[in-house]
């Protein structure tokens, strides 16, 4: 049995980058930031806190499924510092944010009535 392992594992080592290379390109990069954004990637979520001088919003959100992220209370960056002026703690908005190098950055947002 030892000798059948290393066969077994090349089999299925074969096969998953059999898998990769037949997947299309565009499935295959789909975490880029070149991805379009969806529907699927706006997130409720409730000002907490604003940072004005370090460009930084913390958010107690819904599930960020583009990110595979359950809802929680965090701390984002903000890729546009004049979002930040129209937003007060206890706002409603929804928005859509990425994983920028390691960032959680907000790229996109609208205040709800």
């Amino acid at each position: 049995m030892s000798q059948a392992s290393p066969l077994l594992r090349a089999l299925g080592l074969w096969l998953a980058l059999s898998a990769v290379a037949a997947m299309p390109a565009s499935a295959a990069n789909h975490s880029t930031p070149s991805t379009p954004a969806t529907s699927a990637d706006v997130t409720d979520g409730e000002v907490r806190k604003v940072d004005n001088e370090r460009g930084r919003l913390t958010l107690k959100h819904a599930e960020i499924k583009s990110l595979d992220m359950p809802g929680m209370t965090m701390v984002f960056v903000v890729k546009d510092k004049a979002l930040l002026d129209k937003l007060k703690v206890g706002d409603k908005v929804k928005f859509k944010a990425i994983n920028d190098a390691g960032k959680f950055t907000v790229n996109e947002m609208r205040v709800l009535p």
